[in-house]
Protein backbone atom coordinates (compact mmCIF):
# COMPACT_ATOMS: atom_id res chain seq x y z
CA UNK A 1 0.00 0.00 0.00
CA UNK A 2 3.20 2.43 0.26
CA UNK A 3 3.27 3.16 -3.18
CA UNK A 4 -0.04 4.96 -3.20
CA UNK A 5 1.01 8.61 -2.30
CA UNK A 6 -1.73 9.39 -0.43
CA UNK A 7 -0.92 6.59 2.25
CA UNK A 8 2.01 7.05 4.17
CA UNK A 9 4.03 3.61 5.32
CA UNK A 10 1.84 2.59 7.58
CA UNK A 11 -1.00 2.63 5.55
CA UNK A 12 -2.49 5.97 7.09
CA UNK A 13 -4.30 8.72 4.76
CA UNK A 14 -2.06 11.75 4.95
CA UNK A 15 -1.90 14.86 2.32
CA UNK A 16 0.92 14.50 -0.19
CA UNK A 17 3.92 16.91 0.29
CA UNK A 18 4.02 18.45 -2.56
CA UNK A 19 7.04 21.36 -1.41
CA UNK A 20 9.40 19.35 -3.47
CA UNK A 21 7.91 19.69 -6.54
CA UNK A 22 8.64 22.33 -9.22
CA UNK A 23 6.34 24.83 -9.45
CA UNK A 24 4.88 24.60 -13.30
CA UNK A 25 1.87 26.01 -15.16
CA UNK A 26 -0.85 23.89 -15.55
CA UNK A 27 -3.59 23.31 -16.93
CA UNK A 28 -6.96 20.92 -16.92
CA UNK A 29 -10.13 20.32 -19.14
CA UNK A 30 -13.37 18.97 -17.67
CA UNK A 31 -16.71 18.16 -19.15
CA UNK A 32 -20.31 17.22 -17.62
CA UNK A 33 -23.04 16.76 -19.50
CA UNK A 34 -26.88 17.41 -18.01
CA UNK A 35 -29.72 15.63 -20.30
CA UNK A 36 -32.99 17.21 -20.62
CA UNK A 37 -36.09 17.08 -22.69
CA UNK A 38 -35.92 19.22 -25.77
CA UNK A 39 -38.33 21.60 -24.68
CA UNK A 40 -36.46 22.06 -21.20
CA UNK A 41 -33.07 22.85 -23.74
CA UNK A 42 -35.33 25.04 -26.09
CA UNK A 43 -36.15 27.29 -23.06
CA UNK A 44 -32.68 27.08 -21.22
CA UNK A 45 -30.67 28.82 -24.39
CA UNK A 46 -33.60 30.64 -25.27
CA UNK A 47 -33.48 32.49 -22.06
CA UNK A 48 -37.11 31.50 -20.97
CA UNK A 49 -36.85 29.69 -17.57
CA UNK A 50 -38.79 30.53 -14.61
CA UNK A 51 -35.68 30.67 -12.37
CA UNK A 52 -33.88 33.58 -14.72
CA UNK A 53 -30.77 33.11 -16.86
CA UNK A 54 -29.20 29.83 -15.86
CA UNK A 55 -26.59 30.30 -18.28
CA UNK A 56 -24.93 32.83 -16.17
CA UNK A 57 -25.85 31.24 -13.45
CA UNK A 58 -23.86 28.14 -13.83
CA UNK A 59 -20.62 30.04 -14.92
CA UNK A 60 -20.41 31.26 -11.23
CA UNK A 61 -21.46 28.18 -10.06
CA UNK A 62 -18.45 26.43 -11.94
CA UNK A 63 -15.82 29.44 -10.94
CA UNK A 64 -16.85 29.68 -7.26
CA UNK A 65 -16.65 25.56 -7.10
CA UNK A 66 -13.55 25.57 -8.68
CA UNK A 67 -11.82 28.37 -6.47
CA UNK A 68 -13.22 25.74 -3.35
CA UNK A 69 -12.65 23.01 -4.35
CA UNK A 70 -9.86 22.11 -1.53
CA UNK A 71 -12.65 22.97 0.59
CA UNK A 72 -14.60 20.03 -0.52
CA UNK A 73 -12.42 17.45 -1.79
CA UNK A 74 -10.47 16.51 1.59
CA UNK A 75 -6.66 15.48 0.34
CA UNK A 76 -7.13 18.43 -2.80
CA UNK A 77 -3.98 21.55 -1.77
CA UNK A 78 -5.30 25.21 -2.13
CA UNK A 79 -4.21 26.55 -5.39
CA UNK A 80 -3.79 30.01 -6.61
CA UNK A 81 -6.28 29.78 -9.51
CA UNK A 82 -4.56 31.81 -11.96
CA UNK A 83 -7.80 31.47 -14.75
CA UNK A 84 -11.08 29.99 -14.93
CA UNK A 85 -13.10 29.18 -17.90
CA UNK A 86 -16.53 28.16 -18.46
CA UNK A 87 -19.04 27.33 -21.38
CA UNK A 88 -22.56 25.87 -21.58
CA UNK A 89 -23.39 24.93 -25.08
CA UNK A 90 -26.01 23.21 -26.74
CA UNK A 91 -25.28 19.27 -27.17
CA UNK A 92 -27.58 16.43 -28.39
CA UNK A 93 -28.38 15.18 -25.06
CA UNK A 94 -29.48 18.70 -23.93
CA UNK A 95 -26.31 20.74 -22.54
CA UNK A 96 -22.63 20.37 -22.09
CA UNK A 97 -20.32 22.36 -19.50
CA UNK A 98 -17.20 22.57 -20.08
CA UNK A 99 -14.43 23.90 -17.21
CA UNK A 100 -10.85 24.83 -18.29
CA UNK A 101 -8.47 25.84 -15.41
CA UNK A 102 -5.16 26.81 -15.12
CA UNK A 103 -2.52 27.31 -12.28
CA UNK A 104 0.78 28.20 -11.58
CA UNK A 105 1.64 25.29 -8.90
CA UNK A 106 3.46 22.44 -7.42
CA UNK A 107 0.22 19.98 -7.68
CA UNK A 108 -2.37 19.86 -10.83
CA UNK A 109 -5.93 21.26 -11.45
CA UNK A 110 -7.61 18.10 -12.17
CA UNK A 111 -9.78 17.97 -9.63
CA UNK A 112 -10.60 21.92 -9.86
CA UNK A 113 -11.86 21.75 -13.37
CA UNK A 114 -14.01 18.52 -12.30
CA UNK A 115 -15.44 20.15 -9.34
CA UNK A 116 -16.57 23.02 -11.22
CA UNK A 117 -17.92 21.25 -13.89
CA UNK A 118 -19.59 18.89 -11.72
CA UNK A 119 -21.31 22.02 -9.69
CA UNK A 120 -21.88 23.86 -12.98
CA UNK A 121 -24.06 20.57 -13.51
CA UNK A 122 -25.51 20.22 -10.42
CA UNK A 123 -26.44 23.92 -10.33
CA UNK A 124 -27.87 23.58 -13.90
CA UNK A 125 -30.31 20.65 -12.72
CA UNK A 126 -31.67 23.05 -10.18
CA UNK A 127 -32.13 25.59 -12.30
CA UNK A 128 -34.38 23.30 -14.76
CA UNK A 129 -36.16 20.84 -12.53
CA UNK A 130 -38.96 22.99 -11.88
CA UNK A 131 -39.85 22.01 -15.46
CA UNK A 132 -38.02 18.86 -16.24
CA UNK A 133 -37.70 16.55 -13.51
CA UNK A 134 -36.47 13.89 -15.87
CA UNK A 135 -33.19 15.99 -15.91
CA UNK A 136 -30.06 14.03 -15.13
CA UNK A 137 -26.15 14.64 -14.96
CA UNK A 138 -24.82 11.64 -17.27
CA UNK A 139 -21.18 12.43 -16.89
CA UNK A 140 -18.32 14.47 -15.42
CA UNK A 141 -14.98 13.79 -17.08
CA UNK A 142 -11.43 14.92 -17.16
CA UNK A 143 -10.75 15.80 -20.60
CA UNK A 144 -7.20 17.22 -20.94
CA UNK A 145 -4.77 18.15 -18.42
CA UNK A 146 -1.00 19.70 -19.33
CA UNK A 147 1.84 20.26 -17.30
CA UNK A 148 3.59 18.68 -14.36
CA UNK A 149 6.03 15.43 -14.02
CA UNK A 150 3.20 13.75 -16.47
CA UNK A 151 3.17 15.97 -19.00
CA UNK A 152 -0.06 16.44 -21.48
CA UNK A 153 -2.84 13.68 -21.21
CA UNK A 154 -5.83 13.92 -23.65
CA UNK A 155 -9.20 11.60 -23.17
CA UNK A 156 -9.65 9.62 -26.20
Amino acid sequence: MTDMNHLDAEGRVRMVDVGEKDVTERRAIARSTVAMDPSTSERLFGGDLPKGDALAIVRIAAIQATKRTSELIPLCHPLPIDGVQVSVERCAEGATITVAVAVTARTGVEMEAMTGAAIGALTLYDMVKGIDRSASVIEVALIEKTGGRSGVWRRE
